[in-house]
């Protein structure tokens, strides 16, 4: 008999002896388990078929130790030495995990075989031979290998380092670059691509005529002003927003808008006009809380998610709503940074790319600390918002002191109301409502010392109560002091003839001096334009201290205040500035914004298959474990241990995928595909790139500059090294052999051309037109409507005066057309979009023929050519064609278009310019 039917002997007499009542009982003395005796045969029996070298299926093997520990696609380890209890192996062979029963379609292994397993993996699941074996978790994909710096190929008669390998490969496909663009054809495209304006028709006049005495230096220049123009910020800020899918809504049901979002827009732009390092750039964006930038973090809460106060009270669903919020935050920093589809690991290890379940979750661990929501983002202490704040509060100060010698005060601060009262030292206070109800989701208390410690939390020990006749359902008065904003409030009602009231007893005599009421203040904190918005939940009240005698004192009563504020000569003037003031200081000082709000972390475990009801093992924070993401931090760590220590592995010189990247991404929007086609795919499903060996040269020379004296991360600097090539001057124009042997011009024998997007097509015509408002920065223009709060957002005004903005200064709402520029591959946000489609529609065109916004603007454009020539059709035609497409028309045109503006007026010729594909694409 062999050995293997030995085996399956002993097996079968093993299960025979359990029908019989017999115990197997191992031959050895001591009574341990012997893998090759008890355990290998029922492998053979039971799993090898499926789970061998050959087969391996869902990527396991039962004959390597080292296998079984790792586990397979699923990211479980099968096996746990020692812990029978967390080996998945068991939970598949007792078929207690429905829908992986193993093996399938089958009866179970026998329960004696089963113990035996169990036995050997609580012994250590000791294999003699493979103990010190290891999986080898090493991977030979291009884009996870170090970046080396290639040297430059030589003897291509080409200085620029992008040309000498660009060159290289055409010289191998018995190609070759074509010659220079037209000058005017040169300075749209420059300006277009670095700043996403087209070039006034008097700039671009000046440019040829220098360019052509001097067209080096002229082209040097240009490129010098465009970069450092400040329009060349919201340019590149909006090929970012775009890979992190920015919007100003959450994309839900509901779709509530995100209010004061636009500040982490602001910094975005800000980023690029300054030329922030890209290192520090994503240093800041996961942990700018930590050096003073904390409007950066708005990157961490960008894409779209389910508000809490919309996925109701089951634990269950929470706990999903949740696990899928965490989601959201490792799409975008997976698909920005990484290049990367992180989000495929959530349920099991990545199908294609060395990202197993377990790095999915030690990345969400770095994120646990990060809740989608408002705070007041932590400014460094030179931010002009930070300056004006300080100075409007010193001027509230100011007011208060004059105020406090008339007696008590209520202001309005939008979101909470806030009573100021002689300062009171008390062991209890109470507050008694006038209304049949009331609706508080946080009553605070304030002292003059530590003023913005609230005396009446109770996390500080404070208690209260109110008599439960009051409360309605769901509407514990423990709501009322948890210290948690929102829809979680003491929801109360009148009883028995009583006006509801809420008493605070501190767990010492305590001096207070404010309150602080509010019914749904994370409402106001987080969204706007929704009807209804702003309410309190209550009405007037009165508010009582309990003296040492146990009397009870009235120290405030709002009735008799507002009688105060409009009959008391003295208080009049006080309170209509210091109203003024409050006004100001949310608009110009520190604002709560939609950049996140920070929770404390909790302990992070692998969900089997994504399931948060299935918890399994703990992990700790960690990046990719391919890339030597190991932090060494525990989950007792803060969480800004967390975010900082991912940021700072993330922009280590070390990581291959974080330059290039970049670099690929700044490639793509200079010559509209990047060397590697899937921008946001580095892995093995995503395209390999065109020219390797540029890539990395491209990567290396980012992060450390040939020359030495470049600063390092500058996405400047390579831009301006981009443009400088002759692969970016060269013309459009196609030729053979050219289009025969590379038609996509991937090899960029040419300059590709390529429609422009959505925001260079609207800002065109608003400069065509003179009547662009080129200001940077600040809250963005409106074209929506004030919404019921299920309601869906509509467009109001797309082309009013109040919008003649750049584009990236719109409204940017998920989920919603804009009515006229989302027919050009606007994008919804909704998804990652680190390139845009193309589409042609008819829609586009009827867009640009008829819609209120080109008419009114081809009105304009018609009524500038007038005003800037002599007043004739034929002198104000040329002009128009100037604005429009930046060029003088030809003998034809100008007898075409004349002819048509004399019968149907200039405005329909302005309208045909801007349907033209001329001044659709860039060429």
């Amino acid at each position: 008999m062999d050995m293997r039917s030995l085996r399956n002997h002993v097996a079968r007499v093993a299960s025979l002896s359990l029908l019989w009542g017999v115990v197997a009982v191992p031959a050895f003395a001591d009574g341990t388990i012997d893998y090759e005796r008890d355990i290998a045969p029922i492998f053979e029996d039971n799993c090898i078929f499926c789970h061998d070298d050959f087969e391996a299926e869902s990527g396991f093997r039962v004959d390597l130790r080292s296998s079984l520990l790792k586990g397979g696609d699923y990211g479980l380890p099968a096996v746990v030495p020692g812990h029978p209890e967390q080996s998945y192996l068991l939970e598949v062979i007792t078929h207690s995990d429905p829908g992986m029963e193993m093996p399938p379609d089958s009866e179970k292994i026998p329960a004696d075989q089963i113990e035996l397993i169990r036995r050997w993996i609580a012994e250590g699941a000791v294999v003699p031979g493979q103990m010190d074996a290891i999986v080898d978790e090493g991977t030979d994909h291009w884009s996870f290998q170090p970046v080396v710096r290639p040297d430059v190929p030589v003897g291509t008669r080409r200085s620029n380092p992008v040309d000498a390998f660009l060159a290289a490969r055409l010289e191998s496909e018995g190609l070759d670059f074509s010659p220079e663009a037209e000058p005017r054809d040169l300075i749209r495209r420059l300006s277009i691509v670095l700043t996403g304006l087209p070039p006034g028709p008097d700039e671009a006049d000046r440019f040829v005529a220098a360019f052509a005495g001097s067209p080096e230096e002229t082209y040097a220049r240009a490129v010098d002003k465009l970069l450092e123009s400040p329009h060349f910020g919201e340019r590149w800020a909006q090929h970012w927003l775009d890979v992190i899918r920015w919007a100003e809504t959450n994309g839900s049901e509901s779709n509530l808008y995100r209010k004061n979002a636009w500040i982490y827009r602001d910094y975005v732009i800000r980023a690029f006009n300054e030329d922030k390092p890209y290192d520090r750039f994503l240093f800041e964006q996961i942990a700018g809380d930590t050096v003073g930038q904390g409007d950066a973090t708005g990157y961490l809460v960008a894409g779209p998610h389910v508000p809490v106060a919309t996925v109701g009270q089951v634990p269950s669903a929470r706990r999903q709503a949740r696990a899928d919020r965490m989601d959201e935050v490792l799409q975008t920093v997976g698909a920005s940074t990484l290049g990367m589809t992180i989000g495929c690991a959530r349920c099991h290890n990545h199908k294609f790319d060395p990202i197993s379940i377990g790095d999915y979750y030690s990345i969400s661990a770095v994120f646990q600390g990060v809740e989608f929501g408002s705070r007041y983002p932590e400014l460094d202490p030179a931010h002009p918002r930070r300056l004006r704040g300080q100075e409007l509060y010193r001027e509230i100060a100011s007011i208060h002191g004059e105020l406090r010698e008339t007696g008590p005060w209520e202001e309005d601060w939008i979101g909470y109301r806030e009573l100021h009262i002689k300062p009171t030292v008390t062991d209890s206070v109470r507050v008694s409502f006038t209304w049949d109800g009331a609706s508080i989701d946080e009553l605070e208390a304030f002292g003059p010392e530590e003023r913005n410690r609230n005396l009446a939390a109770a996390s500080a020990d404070a208690v209260v109560f109110s008599p439960r006749k009051f409360e309605k359902p769901r509407g514990e008065v423990r709501k009322i002091n948890d210290g948690r904003y929102g829809t979680e409030a003491w929801r109360a009602r009148a009883a028995d003839g009583e006006k509801p009231w809420v008493q605070v007893t501190f767990p010492a005599p305590v001096e207070v001096e404010r309150f602080r009421l509010s019914s749904n203040r994370n409402e106001y904190l987080t969204t706007d334009y929704i009807s209804g918005m702003g309410k309190y939940g209550f009405g007037p009240y009165f508010v009582e201290v309990r003296r040492p005698d146990g009397s009870w004192e009235v120290v405030a009563d709002t009735r008799k205040i507002a009688r105060r504020d409009k009959a008391d000569p003295e208080r009049v003037g006080l309170v209509s500035r210091l109203s003024g003031l409050i006004a100001a200081v949310t608009e110009e000082g520190p604002k709560p914004s939609f950049v996140g709000r920070f929770v404390q972390p909790t302990t992070t475990h692998i969900f089997n298959r994504g399931s948060p009801e299935d918890p399994r093992a703990e992990v700790f924070p960690a990046g990719l474990s391919e890339l030597g993401g190991e932090f060494g931090l525990g989950s007792d760590a803060s969480n800004r241990e967390r975010r900082v220590a991912f940021a700072e592995w993330l922009t280590d010189e070390a990581r291959p995928l974080t330059s290039r990247v970049i670099a690929n991404r700044l490639w793509h929007h200079v010559f509209g595909q990047g060397i590697v086609a899937t921008p946001a795919d580095f892995g093995s499903a995503g395209a390999p790139p065109t020219h390797p060996e540029l890539l990395d040269w491209l990567a290396a020379e980012l992060v450390e500059p040939t020359d030495g004296r470049g600063v390092p991360w500058s996405l400047k600097r390579m831009l301006r090294l981009l443009v400088h090539s002759h692969a970016f001057r060269q013309s459009s124009r196609p030729r053979e052999p050219g289009v025969t042997a590379d038609r996509n011009a991937t090899l960029l024998w040419r300059f590709p051309p390529k429609r422009v997007e959505a925001e260079v097509i609207r800002d065109s015509v608003l400069t065509a037109s003179g009547v662009l408002d080129d200001e940077i920065g600040g809250r963005s223009y409106r074209i929506h409507n004030v919404k019921k709060r299920y309601s869906q957002w509509a467009v109001t005004d797309n082309f009013g005066p109040e919008t003649w903005r750049r584009m990236i200064y719109q409204e940017r709402m998920r989920r919603v057309d804009d009515e006229l520029f989302t027919a050009f591959d606007f994008p919804d946000c909704g998804q990652v979009r680190p390139k845009r489609p193309v589409s042609t529609t008819p829609l586009q065109a009827l867009n640009l023929l008829n819609s209120p916004f080109v008419i009114d603007q081809s009105n304009r454009i018609a009524g500038r050519a007038f005003e800037e020539t002599d007043g004739s059709i034929g002198e104000a035609t040329g002009r128009a064609f100037r604005l429009i497409l930046g060029r003088e028309p030809t003998s034809p045109e100008l007898a075409d278009c004349v002819a048509v503006a004399d019968e149907r007026g200039l405005p329909i010729v302005c309208r045909a310019l801007i349907n033209s594909n001329e001044f659709a694409f860039l060429q």
